[in-house]
């Protein structure tokens, strides 16, 4: 909480009473008030209390420890790919994720002046979203922890030649002028946020409707492992919505799979296609069965 700017310190400290009040109700989230894993809580769970945390390690903390009942935490973004690390700390969380929410990504320029700006201000997947708005004015981008921490970073400079790329709340929050909106490249921009708890659905309350079920699996070392392990999906018209390979560890021997899936288990065709990636792998750990947010395809 130290490493926040002053302004959105003040704010922190508010935020984190209201949620200590009533845990049930509070949904942890990393960044500053403002950023977008603020608009995601506020838009997934309109009567939930945010609160915000410096590392998504502290939104997850903060959840295993009681201080809130939900984290909501990104992992992908439609432009700008994988949230680094997340699929590391999602894990080792011990949490299940319980829902999912997809939300449109839009980004503004504010600054305190009018400009001409020598630096933006943001999260990485922020200035990886906007670098072609960026390079076309000169602008240099500056990495911070989040957005709307960067907001506030302006704000608390005073440097007239800065400016950050947030979401719109945090020029409200942080009284700054937007000079420009939606200065995101792609206008189809959207980042898909995973909410946790401590205990994860039933899976019998998603029977009959549609769900994602995710799971990280390591396959045995030997030659066509993966091939086999996938082939069970296949045979039992299972859709794979995500697979993405990842290292633990610096020995390169071995290879971790992150998968989404259509469908729960207790649906016999997943029961199947899980049965039978068991076999092939040396291990599957479940991350959680849960509504599917949106169609794929």
């Amino acid at each position: 909480m130290n490493f926040y700017p002053k302004p959105a310190h003040e704010l922190v400290n508010l935020m984190t009473e209201a949620a200590a009040a009533d845990p049930v109700r509070a949904m942890a989230l990393q960044g500053a008030p403002g950023c977008n894993g603020h608009r995601a809580a506020l838009e997934c769970d309109p009567e939930c209390l945010p609160l915000p945390c410096f590392a998504f390690e502290d939104a997850l903390e903060a959840v295993k420890e009681g201080r809130a009942d939900r984290a909501i935490i990104p992992i992908e973004n439609s432009q700008h790919g994988r949230v680094a690390d997340i699929h590391f700390l999602l894990p080792e969380s011990g949490l299940s994720i319980v829902a999912e929410h997809f939300m449109s990504i839009h980004h503004a320029l504010m600054a305190l002046g009018d400009g001409p700006f020598t630096a933006a201000y943001s999260h990485p997947q922020a200035l990886g979203q906007s670098r072609h708005y960026l390079r076309e004015r000169g602008i240099v981008p500056m990495a911070y922890a989040d957005t709307a921490g960067a907001a506030a970073l302006v704000r608390e400079m005073g440097d007239l030649s800065a400016c950050a790329i947030a979401p719109r709340l945090a020029a409200d929050l942080y009284d700054l002028k937007v000079i420009e909106e939606n200065v995101e490249d792609a206008a189809n921009n959207t980042t898909r946020f995973v909410v946790l708890a401590r205990e994860p659905l039933d899976p019998f309350e998603l029977q009959g409707k549609a769900a994602i079920t995710t799971f990280i699996f390591e396959v045995k070392n030997i030659p066509a492992a993966l091939y086999k392990a996938l082939g069970g999906f296949a045979t039992n018209g299972v859709n794979m919505t995500k697979l993405e390979s990842y290292q633990i560890g610096a020995s390169f021997a071995a290879t971790t799979f992150y998968a989404d899936i259509e469908g729960a288990p207790g649906d016999p065709r997943v029961d199947s296609a899980l049965q039978e990636l068991a076999f092939h792998c040396k291990y599957v750990r479940p991350l959680g069965s849960y509504p599917r947010g949106r169609a794929r395809g």
